[in-house]
C-alpha cells in the first residue's frame, strides 16, 4: 500500500480528497468539474439507491424518466425558479458538427442552430409539470406520486468530488395533489423518509428542519431539510423536500376537476437527495486510516484473509473459509474470501482498512488447530480471538455488524452533541464559530437582512429552523431585536 493518508487534524480537505481517490471511490475526469465514480464508489451508491428506492415504493411512489433537455421557454414560466438556476445552466445551442475546411478538426456547424435553445436539466420541475398537464384531468388522477433517478448539471466553478460537481447523480420526486394539506403532508413525509434513511442506514444523525425564506428552493413556498454534522464541524445539507404550493401548476396550467365539478390548480411537491450523500458518509465517519463504512451500506461486510505457507495449508484454510462464507451468505451477509496469492496478508489488511470493510476474519494454521479465528472490527480497530465452538460464526458476525452500525451512529451523535452550542451574544457567536465550530443555536430576528449580514460577516448560514424548535423569548444575537426561538447556524459545505 502507498504511504498513509494526510491527517484530518492537519488538513481536513486534503484528507478527504486523498481518501476518495485512494479508497477507489471516484476521480476527476477529463471533463472539467465532472467526476468518474469508480466501481467501489458506485457499489456504495447502488446500496443507497436500493434502500431509498424501496422506501419510496413503500410510501406509494413509482419511478419514471423525463428528458435531459428542457426548452428554454419552460424555465421562463416560473419567475423565481429561473432566477434561482439561471447562473448554473448549461445551454445547447446547435445540433451538428462539421469538419473544418482547414483540416484542423471539427467545428460547430453555424447552419445547425436550434430554433429554441435547450437547457441541460439542473432540476426537472418545469419539464415534468409540462407533462403533468397531459396526465391530470380530474381528482381521479390524483395523487400523482412519481420519482426519477437521473443525472443533473449545475455549472459549478469550484468543484469537489461528490460534494459539488458540475454533473451529479440524484433522485427527484415530483408529486401532485388535490389539496394543500395533502401536499404539505407529502413534503413532511419525504423529509422523514430521508431522515430515517440517514439515521438507520448511513448511521448519520440529522436535524430535521425548515429552511429560511432566503435559503428556500427557487419556486417553493416551503423547504424542509435534514442537516448533518461533519467531523470538521461544518454542516452538510443531506436532503431537501419542497412544498411547491400551486406555483408550478399555475405556470404550466395544470388543473383538475374536483368532485364537485369545479376546476382548480393542483398542489405540488418535489424532493431529492444526491451523490453528495457519499461525501456525507465519508466525512462523518472515516478516520486517518481510511473509510469507515456502516455495515448496512458496505458493499463487502466481511472479508476473510487466509494466512498460510505452502499449498497444503492454503487448501485446508480455504476449505474452512469457504464453509464460513457459505454460512454467512445464507444469513444475508456479503462476504469476500480474498485468496489472491499476489499480495501478502499485511497488504490485504491495510487495503480493507482503507476501504472501510466493517469486519475482517483472519485464519492461519494455528487457528485450524485451536478451532479459532481472529476477528477485527474496522470502526474501533480492535481484534479478538473467537472460539468457533462458543456459538455459530454467523450469529457472532450478525451481532457484531449490528453493534458496529450502532457504535458508528452513536459516535457521530456524540460528536454532534458536543459541537452544538447555545450562544446569547454576538461576541460569543464569533468566538464559538472561530474556535469550536459546529452548530450554533442562537436567536435571530427573523429578517433576511440580518441573515445576510451574519453570512457576510462570518460565512455562517442558518442551516435550518429545527422542526422541534422550542418557543422561547430572546434577543437576536446581531441586532438585539426580539426573537421567538433559536435557529441553527453553521459554516457549511
Amino acid at each position: 500500500m502507498s504511504k498513509g493518508l494526510p491527517k484530518r487534524s492537519e488538513d481536513y480537505s486534503l484528507w478527504y480528497n486523498e481518501l476518495v481517490k485512494r479508497a477507489d471511490l471516484a476521480e476527476n475526469s477529463a471533463v472539467r468539474g465532472c467526476m468518474v465514480i469508480k466501481p467501489y464508489g458506485y457499489s456504495i451508491w447502488e446500496k443507497m439507491q436500493a434502500e431509498l428506492d424501496r422506501m419510496f415504493k413503500e410510501t406509494g411512489h413509482t419511478n419514471a424518466y423525463f428528458p435531459l433537455f428542457i426548452p428554454k421557454s419552460y424555465l421562463s414560466k416560473e419567475a423565481s425558479h429561473v432566477e434561482g438556476f439561471a447562473k448554473e445552466c448549461a445551454v445547447v445551442t446547435h445540433y451538428r458538427l462539421k469538419n473544418a475546411e482547414d483540416g484542423s478538426g471539427v467545428i460547430v456547424d453555424p447552419e445547425a442552430k436550434l430554433e429554441e435553445e435547450l437547457i441541460v436539466r439542473p432540476t426537472s420541475e418545469t419539464v415534468i409539470w409540462s407533462t403533468y398537464k397531459n396526465w391530470i384531468q380530474s381528482y381521479r388522477d390524483l395523487p400523482l406520486l412519481v420519482n426519477q433517478w437521473a443525472n443533473v448539471v449545475r455549472w459549478e466553478m469550484r468543484t469537489r468530488l461528490f460534494l459539488r460537481t458540475a454533473e451529479f447523480l440524484w433522485q427527484e420526486g415530483h408529486t401532485a395533489h388535490a389539496t394543500r394539506e395533502e401536499a404539505i403532508q407529502e413534503t413532511e413525509q419525504m423529509m422523514n423518509v430521508y431522515a430515517q434513511f440517514a439515521e438507520e442506514f448511513m448511521a448519520l444523525p440529522v436535524v430535521r428542519g425548515r429552511k429560511t425564506e432566503n435559503e428556500r428552493f427557487a419556486g417553493a413556498e416551503d423547504t424542509l431539510c435534514i442537516e448533518a454534522m461533519m467531523q470538521d464541524g461544518k454542516a452538510l445539507q443531506a436532503g431537501t423536500s419542497h412544498f411547491l404550493g400551486q406555483n408550478f401548476a399555475k405556470a404550466f396550467d395544470v388543473k383538475f376537476a374536483a368532485k364537485d365539478g369545479k376546476l382548480d390548480y393542483v398542489w405540488g411537491t418535489s424532493w431529492g437527495v444526491s451523490t453528495r450523500l457519499m461525501g456525507a458518509l465519508i466525512m462523518a465517519h472515516s478516520d486517518d486510516n481510511g473509510l469507515v463504512l456502516p455495515p448496512k451500506l458496505a458493499p463487502t461486510q466481511v472479508v476473510i484473509v487466509p494466512i498460510y505457507r505452502g499449498e497444503e495449508e492454503f487448501k485446508a484454510i480455504s476449505e474452512k473459509a469457504n464453509e464460513f462464507a457459505t454460512a454467512l451468505r445464507r444469513v444475508g451477509v456479503s462476504v469476500k474470501f480474498d485468496d489472491r496469492d499476489t499480495h501478502k496478508p499485511g497488504w490485504k489488511f491495510a487495503e480493507y482498512e482503507l476501504k472501510g470493510v466493517p469486519v475482517r476474519i483472519a485464519i492461519g494454521p494455528r487457528d485450524l488447530e485451536n478451532g479459532t479465528v481472529e476477528i477485527a472490527r474496522r470502526d474501533t480497530l480492535t481484534k479478538e480471538t473467537f472460539e468457533l465452538n462458543s456459538q455459530p460464526i454467523e450469529q457472532k458476525i450478525l451481532d457484531l455488524l449490528d453493534d458496529i452500525q450502532n457504535t458508528i451512529y452513536n459516535k457521530a451523535l456524540h460528536f454532534r452533541e458536543e459541537h452544538t452550542t447555545e450562544v446569547n451574544s454576538w461576541d460569543e457567536f464569533k468566538e464559538v464559530l472561530e474556535n469550536k465550530g459546529g452548530f450554533i443555536a442562537a436567536h435571530w430576528d427573523g429578517t433576511g437582512e440580518t441573515e445576510e449580514k451574519i453570512k457576510e460577516l462570518t460565512k455562517a448560514t442558518i442551516r435550518c429552523i429545527p422542526i422541534n424548535q422550542k418557543q422561547e423569548e430572546g434577543e437576536c444575537v446581531l441586532t438585539g431585536k426580539p426573537s421567538k426561538g433559536r435557529v441553527l447556524f453553521a459554516k457549511a459545505y
